[in-house]
């Protein structure tokens, strides 16, 4: 019976599954349609809302200084709609002045042209051009005799007595004045009820701010206040600085080659530097796309190719300069699009809404963004257009244990090893790794195969950084906070500071070759968390040496090495089954009774793990902790002044004492 329920829960479920896919499709094509039909209504309101972010801080600055929000408001917008039909004006002027001119550079261009044909006039290609035209000749001709070239060229002979045929033109009757100003009105009515609409949703955005925000948090979902208010906090602080900096970096832009052009010579200078701050707004091909028509004008003005030369140079520096200097300054090193978002996202919206949608592209993709960051079921868009990694780093180390690829874990680390130590690497990247590995493995989802693999795969890792140290890298204390938290490397609580010990300066029982013991539970990934803790102590000094899981089995633990063994460090990330490890602190006890015992359980979540609970000396949760506490427990023990580097974690020898 139970086999029959579930054979027939199985398709429920797909179909349930594939249900969902199909609703999700076509609300996206709905939309989709929905953008493309309403492209009139929904182009004006989105340059509001983005010319709003602009102008909002405007606004905010009028106010503080004392001016009601009634007369700001009506102000700003004024000013920046006379400054945009200022700038429109300018451009037909110099588009007129380029029109003019145009005829004088026709010679120009003409001997280019001659000039360029006279280098492969006697070419390979034009050879076989000629021949192929000539073959061409041939075969259009017609069958018989063709006619003689008099015949073909001559008039046609009249007969006598025919009369002529008197040319008849239609002429339409004159226009009246009216009609005059319909002709000269009727394409400029749609730009100008365009214009209007922006400036009236413009007027009524900034003025209901508030009211807005608050409906959209009710519409996001007002049992989700903090999400919903962190969602737009997040757009309009990203939106705003983006669009304020690549305004003043684009402007920028546009007058150096504006200024630059007009030394070097070109015509329409100005133009040309008010079309480059325009197409700069779109992302990667607007700067060449500007820069096509100046160079194209500088062959045409110059009879030499100096001028063009000068103005590509121009060009590509001050491009060079503003994107690769000041802008990751002011805007920061990326808006938060993938590359490949920022290339599809400007093919879609440019299908969309043409050229606007060109434009408006980047600032609309940013907005979906934000809303994948924070609404969980739009984590989808996050991930496919954000710029953030997939895998954060302790998914990244476990999904290349499981391919058995160490060597990109080891490139991995070597990065994030610039800007931190390498116990922070192991305990933020390695040890969650293998934290997630330990999840599959409750949930049945890692054979003893797989894990055995991971382990080899650890080894290798820690064999590739074993010429790390464990030194704190520099500039650590100027790391970017936010961005490590993006890249998912940030600790649970702040890595102490590990002391260097010289093992001449150690007491005699500590001397020996390795008098830490690190050894596993139970199964591999045990294994491999205590060989990183292993290769931590050795950096500060401390012999250690990790055992493997039979060592520790119940007829290994009779064969295993104890010999010179001052400390056990019970490596655990198991922490559901405290009977098992404080049967197995027993056998350890009977075996080293003069060692001291200390219980790595990794990632700790049961109460129960204590050290009375244990029968253990000590019980550490995280990787700093465990190597503290080790480090300490040898300062205890009453080494010379000269024996550890006085660089010991305030708080370690404290946590010793109460564990002692």
């Amino acid at each position: 019976m139970s086999l029959d329920l579930d054979a027939r829960a199985t398709p429920r479920i797909a179909g349930g599954f594939g249900d969902r896919a199909l609703t999700s499709a076509i609300v996206a094509a709905l939309v989709i349609c929905g953008l493309y039909v309403g492209r009139e209504i929904f182009v004006p309101i989105a340059l509001a809302v983005l010319l709003s972010f602009v102008l909002a801080p405007l606004v905010d600055i009028l106010e503080r200084w004392h001016s009601p929000r009634a007369a700001s408001v009506p102000l700003v917008v004024v000013l920046a709609f006379v400054a945009l039909f200022a700038l429109g004006s300018l451009i037909a002027n110099e588009v007129r002045h380029l029109a003019e001119g145009l005829p004088r550079y026709q010679q120009t261009m003409q001997q280019k042209i001659q000039s360029l044909r006279a280098l492969t006039a006697t070419g390979p290609l034009d050879r076989a051009a000629d021949i192929l035209q000539n073959l061409g000749k041939e075969i259009n001709v017609p069958q018989g005799q063709p006619p003689s070239p008099s015949a073909a060229t001559s008039p046609p002979s009249k007969t006598p007595g025919e009369v002529e045929p008197i040319p008849v033109q239609v002429r339409p009757p004159p226009q009246s004045a009216l009609e005059n100003i319909s002709a000269l009105i009727t394409p400029l009515l749609h730009p100008l009820a365009t214009v209007g609409v922006v400036i009236v949703f413009v007027v009524f955005i900034l003025f209901q701010r508030e009211d807005l925000r608050n409906r959209l948090i009710k519409l996001a979902g007002s049992n989700d206040l903090q999400s919903a208010t962190a969602a737009i906090d997040d757009a309009a602080g990203r939106l705003s600085r983006l669009f304020l900096m690549q305004v003043a970096l684009n402007t920028s832009f546009g007058v150096i080659v504006a200024i630059g052009l007009l030394v070097i010579g070109v015509p329409s200078a100005i133009l040309w530097g008010i079309l480059a701050a325009i197409m700069r707004f779109v992302p990667y091909v607007g700067v060449f796309i500007a820069a096509f028509f100046p160079l194209t004008l500088a062959v045409a003005v110059d009879p030499g190719w100096s001028m063009l030369l000068w103005s590509g140079a121009l060009i590509l520096l001050t491009e060079l300069v503003i994107g690769q200097v000041f802008e990751p300054l002011l805007v920061g090193h990326s808006s938060g699009l993938s590359p490949v978002a920022v290339v599809a996202s400007a093919t879609f919206w440019t299908a969309l809404w043409g050229p606007i949608g060109l434009v408006l592209a980047t600032p609309l993709t940013i907005c979906l963004v934000v809303l994948g960051r924070h609404v969980e079921h739009l984590r989808f868009l996050d991930i496919l257009l954000g710029d953030r990694p997939a895998l954060s780093p302790p998914e990244l180390f476990y999904q290349r244990m499981l391919a058995s690829d160490p060597e990109e874990a080891v490139d991995t680390a070597e990065k994030l090893l610039k800007e931190r130590s390498l116990a922070e690497y192991y305990e933020t990247v390695a040890l969650k790794g293998l934290m997630l590995a330990q999840a599959d493995l409750r949930r049945g989802r890692l054979s003893p195969d797989r894990m055995a693999e991971i382990r080899d795969s650890v080894t290798e890792v820690i064999d590739g950084l074993a010429s790390e140290s464990d030194d704190a890298p520099e500039g650590d204390d100027t790391k970017d906070a936010e961005a490590a938290e993006e890249a998912g490397v940030t600790a649970d609580a702040p890595m102490p500071e590990l002391p260097f010990v010289i093992r001449e300066g150690l007491p005699p029982d500590w001397q020996a070759e390795c008098p830490v013991l690190c050894v596993a539970e139970r199964s591999d990934l045990d294994e491999a968390a205590a060989m990183l803790l292993a290769q931590i102590l050795s950096k500060h000094g401390l012999g250690a040496r990790a055992a493997r899981k039979e060592e520790t089995s119940s007829s290994g633990i009779f064969r295993l090495d104890a010999s010179g063994v001052m400390l056990v460090c019970l490596s655990t990330l198991d922490d559901g089954s405290p009977a098992h490890t404080r049967h197995l602190v027993r056998k350890l006890r009977r075996k080293m009774p003069r060692a001291h015992i200390l219980v790595c359980c990794w990632g700790r979540t049961n109460s129960a793990m204590t050290r009375h609970d244990l029968k253990a000396d000590a019980v550490a949760d995280t990787l700093g902790e465990a190597a503290a506490h080790c480090l300490s427990l040898v300062e205890q023990t009453g080494i010379p002044d000269d024996g550890v580097v006085p660089r010991v974690a305030s708080g370690s020898a404290d946590s010793a004492a109460a564990a002692g």
